[in-house]
């Protein structure tokens, strides 16, 4: 307080409060912005570190409770652990708390390959807001329950980032992502075909260790017609 003070009194006009270890939590930030904001009008900046994983969380923090402004990367990219997401704070932002921020989030795929490409960070598949596999879905369960309502399994509409879902077919994948699938490929199929067809998909992953590609998908098929437990 007192550096704050004394810097508001040289004519600052804005105080950077650095979690420089990233070592702090939301509450202790929240209680840290509160006595800030409740002894300065000065704009107030947070700038958070990852090394706890929480470098997000405490960015939020602070702006709910007192800071004006907000460091970010793209990426979380950053010294050590790096920073607070730009693309996790600003989707934070605007669907847990209604603040819009005039960022064009349909392009935060984008960036953040240009960043990883200029940087020689790659982006691991399951990071959120910018991963490859965060809109994927496997599991039975999950994709019986997208199909039939997508609230049920997605916080947020992929196509608000210009993307979309995409069913992963493997040891875990039901019946309904079967159909789906062979939908998508012009192909209507009965139950009884998609669970024939699953456990050959099954066999395939488990040998393979990847989603088979179309021209197995039409054998499956062809043979899933001749077989003689399927009936039309």
């Amino acid at each position: 307080l007192r550096v704050m003070e004394v810097a508001q009194r040289a004519g600052a006009r804005r105080f950077r409060y650095a979690d420089t270890l990233g070592i702090l939590e939301p509450f202790n930030t929240a209680h840290i912005m509160r006595r800030l904001r409740a002894v300065t009008d000065m704009e107030i900046e947070i700038h958070a570190h990852n090394d706890l994983g929480l470098a997000t969380a405490n960015s939020i923090a602070a702006l709910r409770f007192g800071a004006t402004h907000v460091n970010t990367t793209v990426n979380g990219l950053g010294e050590r652990a790096g920073n607070a997401a730009l693309e996790e704070v600003v989707m934070c932002l605007h669907h847990l708390h209604g603040i819009e921020t005039g960022i064009d989030v349909r392009q935060f795929k984008a960036i953040s390959q240009l960043v990883a490409l200029a940087s020689a960070r790659p982006v691991p598949a399951g990071k959120s807001i910018v991963g490859d596999a965060i809109f994927s879905h496997e599991s039975g369960i999950h994709v019986d329950g997208l199909l039939k309502n997508p609230r049920n399994y997605q916080s947020f509409d992929p196509e608000e980032l210009g993307r979309q879902h995409h069913l992963v077919l493997g040891k875990h994948s039901g019946t309904k992502a079967i159909m789906r699938a062979y939908a998508e490929l012009g192909s209507i199929i009965t139950e009884s075909q998609a669970q024939s067809i699953l456990r050959q998909i099954r066999v395939y992953v488990l040998q393979h260790k990847v989603t088979p590609p179309v021209e197995d998908m039409h054998r499956f098929l062809l043979e899933s017609m001749e077989s003689p437990h399927v009936h039309s």
